[in-house]
């Protein structure tokens, strides 16, 4: 184990450790992420295979996000304790074996029972995020977090890879088989990569009980509110578009993974971005921005197709109203490159706030979101066999985005009133 000297605040920044921590995490965190959202593609051909209604198969495919999110207070609590390099190595080491074991799944509670293991490997999130950030300064924490957060990327690398080895092999049991290897492979690695800073551990001495006190702080909740839909809504819908084209448009599956990457590629790479806005303009104004860019597009995509006659002077008139695949992605992209700068906006308050318990808070403010991308897929599954409407989907989104931007501006316009008075 490579242990450093603490960096000096104002030089942490530059500080080559730093930076090859930083590196190491963001690709650890990105096999993470791609194992995590593996469903998404996997729970296409399952579909057919289990013959799984709409809400089965939201039920498989976010079932490893219910885990992943769950573990994330207790993970990021260790890393306060503890240390990130043993915690995230840990946690993605005891994922290995039940990601192949998943190729010899036959039956539903099986992948269910699977999806539960693997899915630790999305709680790494609250790992990294409190490792990574302690490395630099707090003028650019944002930036490091967001870069890290870049992670979320393995969406996309999930829909490129996982497709290609499914026509490559001719069938879905390849990819638990590489993507196990890979994650052996990733954690080797990091651990030889990656370094550990003693002073990092500064919550070592504080009891469990102190750790959870700050999680009465009203913010907490303020900020779990907005991740929710953020991240939640990433995660959610970057396991439900591969299916959504299939049915709706057509598409192959391996075409529908490709657009779908438009939405999840850049909803993971311009993190980063977010990072920067967030540092620059502040997070309150980024995550304002957010709200309202994610409200815009999803009044567009609600709305379903739909034909209807208008009764005129010279006769009834006939008009056919649909979103195309291309406006579809165009508008989804969007959404994508919002919801990248709305994650890292939301660690950025975190940072700001809660910088002696980035682990415990992360853990809890990611747990929501968690929580959120795991129970959307499974309700836009029950929108869909209730209603036979595809695009009740974003309904639903436009609602919880709605919700957001209310709480938004009356939660900050009381902090202001009480800041005045």
């Amino acid at each position: 184990m490579s242990v450093v000297n603490p960096p000096a605040a104002s030089s942490a920044a530059t500080d080559t450790t730093a930076w090859r921590v930083l590196s190491a995490s963001t690709f650890a965190f990105t096999i993470c992420f791609a194992v995590w959202m593996m469903f998404a593609i996997l729970g296409i051909p399952l579909k057919q295979q289990l013959h799984l209604t709409d809400t089965e198969f939201g039920l498989i495919a976010a079932t490893p996000v219910l885990t992943g999110s769950l573990a994330r207070v207790p993970l990021g609590i260790w890393t306060d304790r503890f240390g990130g390099r043993v915690v995230f190595f840990c946690t993605m080491a005891v994922t290995i074996v039940p990601i192949w074991l998943i190729t010899y799944a036959t039956e539903l509670w099986q992948f269910l029972v699977l999806g539960l293991f693997v899915g630790v490997a999305g709680a790494s999130f609250s790992v990294g995020t409190p490792y990574v950030a302690r490395w630099f300064p707090k003028s650019r924490q944002g930036l490091a977090m967001g870069i890290f957060g870049a992670g979320n990327s393995g969406a996309a690398l999930n829909k490129f890879v996982a497709p290609a080895m499914m026509l490559a092999a001719g069938t879905w049991t390849i990819v638990p088989k590489v993507y196990s290897i890979a994650m052996a492979v990733t954690a080797i690695l990091f651990w030889l990569l990656s370094a550990s800073n003693p002073v990092h551990r500064g919550a070592k001495a504080q009891s469990f009980a102190a750790q959870m006190a700050v999680l009465r702080d009203r913010r907490v909740l303020r900020y779990a509110q907005f991740y929710s839909v953020v991240f939640g809504g990433y995660v959610g819908l970057s396991l439900w578009m591969p299916q959504y084209y299939v049915n709706q448009y057509g598409f192959r599956i391996e075409q529908a993974a490709f657009l779908a990457a438009c939405f999840s590629l850049p909803g993971g790479v311009l993190r980063a971005l977010g990072g920067w806005m967030s540092d620059r303009f502040g997070a309150h104004r980024t995550t304002w921005l957010v709200m309202w860019v994610t409200l815009a597009c999803f009044f567009v995509l609600s709305y379903p197709v739909t034909d209807f006659t208008i009764h005129t002077s010279g006769g009834p008139r006939t008009f056919h109203i649909a979103m195309g695949p291309a406006a579809y992605t165009v508008v989804m992209f969007v959404v994508g490159v919002a919801m990248a700068v709305g994650k890292a906006s939301v660690f950025k308050f975190i940072s700001d706030d809660f910088s002696s318990n980035i682990g415990a808070v992360s853990g809890v403010v990611g747990l929501a979101g968690g929580l959120a991308g795991f129970l959307l897929p499974i309700l836009f599954g029950i929108l869909m066999d209730i209603t036979g409407i595809r695009t009740t989907c974003f309904m639903l989104m436009f609602g919880a985005t709605a919700v957001s931007l209310i709480c938004m501006h009356f939660t900050f316009k009381s902090d202001r009133i009480g800041r005045v008075a």
